[in-house]
Formats: C-alpha cells, structure tokens, sequence
C-alpha cells in the first residue's frame, strides 16, 4: 500500500465466538496497531457471500472503495477503507 495505509488481510472469528464482541475488539485492536505505526487508513476486502462482514465493516466506519491493487480486476471484490 502507499504510505499511510494498511491493509487488514483476513478476519474470522470461530462460529462458538460469534456475537460476542470479538470482532470488534479485534478490529479495534488492529485500528490501534495502526496508529501506532502511524498509519492514517485501513482498507480491506470481502466478497459478496460475506453479507455479515460488509455490515460489520460498514457499522464500524468502513465506507465502500473501488476495488484496488490486486482486486482492481475481481469483479466480485467489494472494497472499504477507514480512515483513522
């Protein structure tokens, strides 16, 4: 990514933990991480059968991006990005 930017690569969260918070936290932590690298935007990707990652992204700020680097030609990409 240019400078300035990360990207989070894969979430998941095992299905017993689910609804519990842990992926907030997790994405929270992350947040943070980058931060303290001094990183002023996350981004990520997901596809379309993650109907309940892209409201969890989107319920935690994520907005949608045109798909980029690697996924600029991946039809089913769907792209988000938080700046921090």
């Amino acid at each position: 990514m240019e400078p300035g930017v990360a990207e989070v690569k894969r979430m998941y969260v095992a299905p017993d933990w689910r609804g519990r918070g842990v992926s907030g936290a997790v994405l929270s932590a992350l947040e943070q991480a980058a931060v303290a690298r001094g990183w002023c935007t996350l981004r990520l990707e997901t596809g379309p059968l993650q109907a309940a990652a892209m409201r969890f992204y989107e319920r935690s700020g994520y907005v949608p991006i045109p798909p980029y680097g690697l996924y600029a030609d991946e039809p089913t990409s769907h792209c988000y990005q938080r700046e921090l």
